[in-house]
């Protein structure tokens, strides 16, 4: 059920700005590389406590922005900026199916040496110069954009989001063959209450609702790049999957009569314990 639901979600973005990939232009890739990276900016954001003043009685003296502020840093804490590029791109390539040119990727450390990323936490917030990858064999680029990411709430209701792209480009003139633009939402999907205190004490409960955003995307991604159109091959033996890196898989007032004994301080950049 939930991934219906997000089949759904993500065709309510079919047609804003969404390139199909062509058989015939698949059919002409040689050496595609793949690309995943994260906006300067993009997150994570928490966009929890100042959109929603349904949890104003649970924070009582603590500020809505001074909340948002440390749940942020629990998210950042609970998934890096490099596993969630890399969960995309790795989820993505395992979802093809193995036959050119899915078969002739350039290697990922290639690629990341190649751009100056390779093996570090914060990916290229800036678009890469693409022309580095040519010496590489490359005449296509796979990029995945992720430009807004964290959580938000609703009347109570809380979850994760994502927000992106994804598009394939020749590099002899950058032309585009296929764009997908995405954006996931646990509220709009109707998934279950993220509640942000909890997540405060397990901020793994954010990992793993983030995580199933981007396999989500990931499977999309890998329809759109395997259209039915082409002339293709076929496919080649099984051989050893694709696998993430390990960091990848590891995404009401109380009466006042008789007045009430003040409550203990909360512990620096803590939040309020969640509910029983």
């Amino acid at each position: 059920m939930a991934r219906c639901t997000f089949l759904v979600l993500m065709a309510f973005l079919s047609g804003c700005a969404t390139t199909r990939l062509a058989g015939a232009d698949l059919d002409r890739v040689t050496q595609p590389a793949f690309i995943s990276r994260i906006e300067d900016g993009a997150g994570p954001k928490a966009r929890v406590f100042r959109e929603d003043d349904a949890y104003g009685e649970k924070l009582k003296k603590l500020e809505p922005k001074e909340a948002d502020r440390r749940l942020q840093a629990k998210l950042s804490k609970a998934v890096t900026r490099f596993e969630i590029s890399e969960r995309l791109r790795v989820s993505t390539i395992n979802q093809l199916p193995r036959e050119r040119p899915w078969t002739n990727i350039v290697d990922p450390a290639r690629v990341a040496s190649a751009l100056e990323s390779f093996l570090v936490e914060e990916v290229p917030a800036n678009a890469p110069d693409y022309d580095l990858l040519t010496p590489l064999g490359s005449d296509v680029v796979v990029e995945f954009v992720i430009q807004d990411y964290g959580m938000r709430s609703d009347k109570g209701h809380a979850g994760a989001y994502l927000k992106g792209y994804g598009r394939m480009f020749r590099l002899d003139g950058r032309s585009e063959q296929w764009r997908r633009p995405f954006e996931v939402d646990q509220l709009e999907a109707g998934a279950p209450h993220l509640d942000p205190f909890r997540v405060g004490k397990d901020p793994d409960l954010f990992r793993q609702a983030i995580t199933s955003l981007l396999d989500g995307v990931a499977e999309q991604f890998a329809q759109d790049l395997t259209p039915k159109d082409r002339r293709g091959g076929p496919p080649l033996p099984e051989g050893p999957e694709l696998t993430a890196p390990d960091s990848t898989n590891r995404t009401g007032r109380e009466n006042q009569q008789p007045p009430p004994k003040p409550e203990p301080e909360l512990p620096a950049g803590e939040l309020p314990d969640p509910d029983p």
